[in-house]
Formats: C-alpha cells, structure tokens, sequence
C-alpha cells in the first residue's frame, strides 16, 4: 500500500479490524470502536436501518470495556502492522479520564480519538472542552476531539476544545435522524433515532470542514458521506489534512483502495496536498499539517 499525500482512516465505529484485518490494513491509520470503562451491551435491535441516501444507526457503544480492550483487543489490533488511534468515550469526565490514563503506556496507541459526540447515548454533563480537559490531564497521547455538526456554531466549539489541549479535530461524527419501516410505519430502529451517515451528511461535514479550518489551527480529519476520490478532495480543499470513510465500508468494504487512487488523482490534478505552503481553493489559511 503506498499512502497519498491525505492520509485515509477509517470512520470510527465501521469496521471490525479482528474480524475483517485485511480491509483494515487497506487505511494508514486504523481507528478503533468506541471504547468505555465498563462493558457495554448496547442499545436493543434492529440497530442499523437503510435510508434513501444513507444509513441510521443506534448501536450505543457497545464494547468489551478497557480493562478486556486492553488485555485481549489491542495485543491482536498492534498485529495489523498499522498505526492506530483509539476511541474513547464515556459519560462523565472521570471516565474519559480513566480510559486515556489506561492507555497513556500502550505503546501501540499513536492517538486517542474523543468521542464527544454520540448520539445514541446520554451524553455527560460536562463541555466538550471540560471533556477534553480532563483527557489531556490524564495522558500525553495525541488527542482528537470529535464534535457533533448538531450545534450552532461549531468554530467555537472547535476554539474551545483547541484550547482545553486537543491536538486535532475530527469532523464531523453522525447527526440525529429518523426513519419509518415502510411497511408498518413504526420506528425502523428499535429506540427511534438513530445516528445519520451517508452521501447526505457530506454537505453538513464540508460546512462544519471549512468553520473549523478557518477558526483554528489544528489538522482535521475529515468525514460524512465520502465515497469517491471527488468527495475526498472536496473536503481536503475545505481544510481537512485527512480523510476518513464510514458508510461507504457497509457496501464495498475495499472503496478504500478505489478512492485512494481517485484521491491521489484528483490532488496531482488540482495541485493540492497536505503541506504548510499548500492553499485550498475553499479556506483562508493554509492547510493543517497533516494527522
């Protein structure tokens, strides 16, 4: 595998790297489920619904918890012989604090992707920032903080958690949405809404991209609906200095071989990369360093 200039990584939450190990070994950063303190079983089926132009998803973090993440998962996932990024989430700072202290002497673990943002969960009282404050505090891996395009102004999000310690921003994590089962008319998933991803959120993510680009300096990884080799660099010329696929795995779980060659067209064509000299066509300031 030869990487592009863009890093590709996987969207947290979309592929099992012990089940399937050779489409994990297709990205150059491989990114974990979600992992908590405790075990999860999470939320009740059906889990996953179709929609016209994406997918709803109410999984609820399930996981084995750090304790059998940490004995038994990440010894098999050092294996794959690419970095890795752990997810961690939680419901309180305490438990964002806890996961990125059991991790801080793992080796195996390049970064620690927060997620801030799930919303098939009940989210913790505290801020995003307050969240990443406490994560910082407790380990000196790299930090990304993944935030919800459900907010009014996502730059201030962005300038907050920068300011709390993130060292990158990963954009954007799934919005809240909803579907009928078109036979019966009842929820199609079992708890009602679920998380919303696919074609349709990349819009929302360029949006959420260019803000954060331009509201600080901090690499961004960049995800929503990216399914081609265009949408990748749609978003590379918005301010992302990587890119991550999700939804589309579901469907064609070698796209990443597919889009890593459009993309690497697509950016000798347009003259773009991931250098500090680069400017994308869309934002103010050069290009983040790359993730």
């Amino acid at each position: 595998m030869t990487p592009t200039r863009v890093p590709i990584l996987n969207a947290s939450g979309c592929l099992d790297a012990l089940v399937a190990p050779d489409v994990a070994r297709q990205f150059d950063t491989f990114v974990t489920k979600t992992v908590t303190p405790l075990p999860r079983q999470g939320n009740p089926p059906p889990r996953i619904a179709e929609t016209d132009h994406g997918m709803l998803n109410s999984i609820g973090l399930q996981n084995p918890g750090i304790d059998v993440f940490v004995r038994e998962h990440l010894p098999r996932l050092e294996g794959l012989g690419v970095p890795l990024w752990v997810s961690v989430g939680g419901f309180s700072a305490s438990d964002y604090a806890l996961v990125c202290e059991r991790l801080d002497d793992h080796e195996p673990v390049a970064a620690i992707e927060l997620n801030l943002s799930c919303p098939n969960v009940e989210e913790a009282a505290e801020t995003a920032a307050e969240l990443v404050s406490a994560a910082r505090a407790a380990t000196s891996r790299p930090l990304y903080a993944k935030l919800s395009p459900a907010t009014s102004d996502i730059a201030e999000s962005a300038r907050s958690v920068a300011a709390a310690g993130a060292n990158g921003l990963s954009l954007v994590n799934t919005i809240r949405g909803f579907a009928l089962d078109a036979r019966t008319l009842r929820p199609a998933l079992a708890l009602g809404p679920g998380g919303y991803s696919g074609p349709a959120l990349r819009p929302i993510a360029l949006a959420c991209v260019l803000a954060c680009a331009n509201a600080v300096e901090l690499p961004i990884v960049a995800m929503g609906g990216v399914c081609s080799g265009r949408d990748a660099v749609e978003l590379v010329a918005a301010g992302a200095s990587a890119i991550a696929l999700g939804t589309v795995l579901f469907s064609d779980p070698f796209a990443p071989a597919c889009i890593r060659d459009e993309l690497e067209a697509e950016l000798a064509a347009r003259g773009l990369g991931t250098g500090s000299e680069d400017r994308s066509p869309a934002v103010a300031s050069p290009l983040p360093a790359g993730a």
